[in-house]
């Protein structure tokens, strides 16, 4: 028998915040719909805060960091790909310049993970390229 349970969440797909309210069944998102007690919505939702949603359970999903080698992706710990950006960046900036390295952002994301993507171009990377498809 399917266990069906009601779960509040706020949308993650854009900035805005929206309050969802998620059907789940055997643990697996099957409805979405709008918070009818969230200030931001009101109960209304766009249509990829109500359908796109599917995404989550892709068998196709990564679920871990992954880095080349040998021509191959491999999964690697946290520590690994980590190291591997910052040795991979350090060398870039150091062989071409900081000029030489931009950065997207995301508007899918909080304004808080989008000022400190900002602050890491300005303070570590030392340049301010940076863009995002926000400003559209």
């Amino acid at each position: 028998m399917a266990t069906t349970s009601q779960v509040k969440t706020v949308c993650g797909y854009c900035g805005t915040g929206c309050g969802l309210v998620l059907e789940v069944e055997n643990n697996k998102i099957v409805k979405i719909r709008g918070d009818k007690e969230a200030p931001v919505n009101k109960g209304q939702t766009c249509v990829k805060g109500a359908f796109a949603y599917e995404y989550v359970h892709a068998p196709e999903r990564l679920t871990s960091p992954m880095i080349r080698k040998a021509g191959e992706l491999v999964k690697v710990s946290w520590d690994e790909a980590l190291n591997f950006i910052a040795n991979r960046l350090s060398s870039i900036k150091k062989d071409f310049g900081a000029e030489s390295i931009s950065m997207f952002a995301c508007a899918r994301t909080t304004n808080e993970s989008n000022y400190i993507t900002q602050k890491f171009m300005r303070a570590a990377i030392g340049n301010n390229n940076i863009d995002g498809c926000n400003r559209t």
